[in-house]
């Protein structure tokens, strides 16, 4: 088994690998031009986006910079995604973000891993492990989401969190490790900030 297929299937292998390196280093260019382009080249962005992406639906917009592993390329967006400056993908593995999700500011999400034993890691070893994000999710300015984790649809990740674990659907988490603080309630649809009332007859 090569060092490639390996990494597919979320075994432990060396991301040095030739193989694996050669067909990286590519996007890693494409992403520099990417980030080089300016705000008002819109089209040109669009057009990065559906080429290097793994998936990019319809309505998606990135903040520059974006900083990635593999430029996007194991990035599935869904539509109407958008994503605030300093996106940060350790997309060596896969992550997949539902449609209408919105990614505050300095959000990392990371897929790669190392293994505990101090030994696999002298040798600069890894593993990846895949990410969800759910339709309708805000993550918050500064979120770190870890290897492996789900978050599901409809959730607040409240700014700062460090998500290590799974968050059910409908939820508000915040935290270092991040918990559920509470559903998304009938509360919520009166309120949008502590006692400020929405003003639905008018939006």
């Amino acid at each position: 088994m090569t060092q490639y297929e390996r990494m597919v299937q979320g075994l432990i292998y060396d991301p040095a690998d030739r193989e694996i390196m050669e067909e990286q280093m590519p996007y890693l260019d494409k992403l520099y031009q990417f980030n080089a382009l300016k705000p008002s080249e819109f089209d040109r962005k669009q057009a990065y986006m559906h080429e290097v992406f793994a998936e990019c639906g319809d309505n998606c917009y990135i903040e520059l910079p974006l900083r990635a592993n593999w430029g996007g390329h194991h990035l599935h967006l869904g539509d109407n995604v958008y994503a605030n400056f300093n996106l940060t993908l350790v997309d060596d593995g896969h992550i997949y973000i539902g449609n209408f999700v919105m990614l505050g500011p300095n959000v990392t999400l990371a897929t790669a891993n190392h293994p505990i034993e101090p030994s696999l890691r002298a040798r600069g070893l890894q593993y990846n492990k895949d990410i969800h994000i759910g339709d309708n999710t805000w993550i918050g300015a500064g979120v770190i989401v870890t290897p492996g984790v789900t978050i599901g649809k409809n959730c607040v990740i409240g700014a700062g969190s460090v998500v290590t674990r799974d968050i059910p659907d409908g939820t508000v988490a915040v935290g270092n490790p991040c918990r559920v603080l509470r559903e998304v309630s009938a509360h919520d649809r009166e309120y949008f900030y502590r006692d400020e009332r929405i003003d639905w007859e008018h939006l």
